[in-house]
């Protein structure tokens, strides 16, 4: 079978196991939205395609998912070169994103780590933190979930194999984002329909 047509059939088949990731996403766009009218903010972390992740959803918020809008707080923890080299020399880089959710989280904030293992050293020590600062967390996970599927207050774990468990974390993403526009009543969403 040609890899293309073996690749989307098993894009398929896991796209057709988000269903059941319906309710808890949901879960997650109500808890983000309520962070976002409380003047609290979503952040993100993850290594690697996970870091680009982070950092396209955090600029979905800030800047626009499909139209117009106000700008929404959204913070990528895998950005700051300088903070994140300054903390991985002085504390190691198991605490790369945890300096910077204990500096910059607070208390009725969401982090949402994402993580393809699902046990990603500096990710599980970011929720840690957040939990220990009233923080809620939300993994966007793989295979089993790892150690971050135990932690976090919500895991979101659509696959076992690398290149679709990222397709499916940036489309669940791209969902939580308009599900956090449309319950802020920003982005031009019709209320009416149910994304």
């Amino acid at each position: 079978m040609p890899l293309l047509i073996e690749s989307l059939n098993r894009h398929r088949q896991v796209f057709s196991a988000l269903y059941t990731l319906n309710g808890p996403l949901h879960s997650v766009a109500e808890r983000a939205s309520s962070a976002i009218q409380s003047g609290g903010k979503l952040m993100f972390c993850g290594n690697g395609g996970s870091a680009g992740d982070a950092q396209h959803l955090a600029a979905e918020l800030v800047g626009r998912l499909v139209n117009d809008r106000r700008a929404l707080p959204g913070l990528a923890l895998s950005t700051d070169s300088s903070a994140l080299t300054c903390i991985a020399n002085d504390f190691g880089y198991e605490e790369v994103f945890a300096r910077q959710v204990e500096g910059l989280g607070r208390p009725g904030d969401v982090l949402i780590g994402i993580s393809t293992s699902g046990s990603s050293p500096n990710v599980v020590r970011a929720v840690d933190v957040a939990k220990q600062h009233g923080i809620y967390t939300v993994g966007f996970l793989g295979r089993d979930g790892g150690k971050l599927g135990y932690l976090v207050d919500l895991a979101l774990v659509p696959s076992d194999e690398t290149a679709r468990i990222q397709e499916a974390h940036i489309f669940l993403g791209h969902v939580l984002c308009a599900l956090i526009e449309q319950r802020l009543g920003v982005g031009g969403w019709d209320n009416s329909t149910a994304i």
